[in-house]
């Protein structure tokens, strides 16, 4: 079991920035992926960023060169700067954690979501 807790959302003028974190507790010696999605009203779940235990990164194309996720294994936390943010990064973001079970079985592990909310 991997516990998530997010924090750092809220509301910021565009252009501006926030930085996300996310911590993760239980077994997390497991965790191979974490990451952060997001949803925006009446829109589907969608990746922004992940970073894998061997420092491999994948971005979604719209934020990139302006969110950066990073990851403290020291701390079990996960991270995300965003920066020069628009108005339809307005979001519920969400910390996610894949834990390998075995090598052909995984489980994913959600946070509650943190509301990101950018506007003038």
């Amino acid at each position: 079991q991997v516990q998530l807790v997010e924090s750092g959302g809220g509301l910021v003028e565009p252009g501006g920035s926030l930085r996300l974190s996310c911590a993760a507790s239980g077994s997390t010696f497991r965790v191979s992926v974490m990451g952060w999605y997001r949803q925006a009203p009446g829109k589907q779940r969608e990746l922004v960023a992940t970073l894998t235990s061997g420092g491999s990164t994948d971005y979604n194309d719209s934020v990139k060169g302006r969110f950066t996720i990073s990851r403290d294994n020291a701390k079990n936390t996960v991270s995300l700067q965003m920066n020069s943010l628009k108005p339809e990064d307005t979001a519920v973001y969400y910390c996610k954690a894949v834990v390998d079970v075995t090598v052909v079985y995984s489980i994913s592990y959600w946070g509650q979501g943190t509301q990101v909310t950018v506007s003038s």
